[in-house]
């Protein structure tokens, strides 16, 4: 039996240690220069969303790992921090999201649009309901991330040619602030400190090793599988846990 649970507890410890390394002050990553940007137009992307800081990262591929391709200003978002939990509460959603081709919508009546895919599987567990939750243009929030047009006509592009270029879902990592400790702890009266709890493990793995993270959900939390790979004999595209 001694040896049985020395076994197991070897198999648990990467995924324990992985969910508890500390999460110090990271300073954010200069852009790659713009003509290397105009080359990367195809690659497999990725987006973090801040709320707090007001911010929106697209990352692109590049060899193994992705580097930061733009940041922009987010025009506007409603509801201040916390997640989304019912149509009509105005709140802008936070959590680990995806994007498919079908979810771009460039008619939108706010120029732009990229449906984020709220409420996903740990949404629907929890009862929160809603739909139509955007990235996108005309400056103008009544639960989505407004951006200028400019600014949405650039991540749609990079989005777009990402899905028609081979990778099936582009992931958006949506949290309230940068998931360090002292972030946390500056938070931690607030009633949403235990879901956030559950987003820090994603943050921290892309701060460690550049790749998106593999969330999934299980018993109605978010739990980090590992960072999403290049699948096997399918060029740039990438491999996903969860399809929402």
């Amino acid at each position: 039996m001694g040896k049985i649970a020395l076994l197991f507890a070897m198999f648990l410890l990467p995924a324990v240690a992985i969910a508890s390394v500390p999460v110090t002050p990271v300073t954010p990553l200069a852009p790659v220069s713009k003509e290397l940007k105009k080359q990367l137009l195809g690659t497999p992307v990725y987006i973090q969303i801040f709320k707090e800081e007001r911010t929106l990262e697209l990352y692109g591929k590049i060899g193994n790992d992705y580097r930061l391709l733009n940041s922009y200003r987010i025009c506007n978002f409603s509801g201040g921090l916390g997640p989304k939990r019912r149509q009509g509460d105005f709140k802008s959603p936070e959590g680990f999201y995806s994007v498919g081709l079908s979810q771009l919508k460039p008619d939108s009546r706010f120029y732009r649009a990229i449906n984020v895919g709220f409420p996903n599987e740990y949404d629907r567990q929890q009862g929160y309901e809603g739909k139509y939750l955007m990235i996108h243009g005309s400056c103008v929030s009544i639960g989505c991330y407004a951006m200028t047009d400019a600014n949405i006509d650039d991540i749609y592009h990079y989005v777009e040619a990402a899905l028609r270029n081979g990778q099936p879902r582009v992931e958006v990592s949506i949290y309230p602030f940068r998931m360090t400790d002292s972030n946390l702890q500056r938070h931690r009266n607030s009633i949403y400190y235990s879901f956030w709890q559950q987003l820090q493990p994603g943050y921290a793995q892309f701060v460690q090793n550049r790749l998106p993270p593999s969330v999934s959900v299980n018993a109605g939390r978010y739990v980090l599988n590992g960072p999403l790979l290049s699948m096997p004999g399918s060029g740039s595209a990438l491999a996903l846990t969860e399809t929402k």
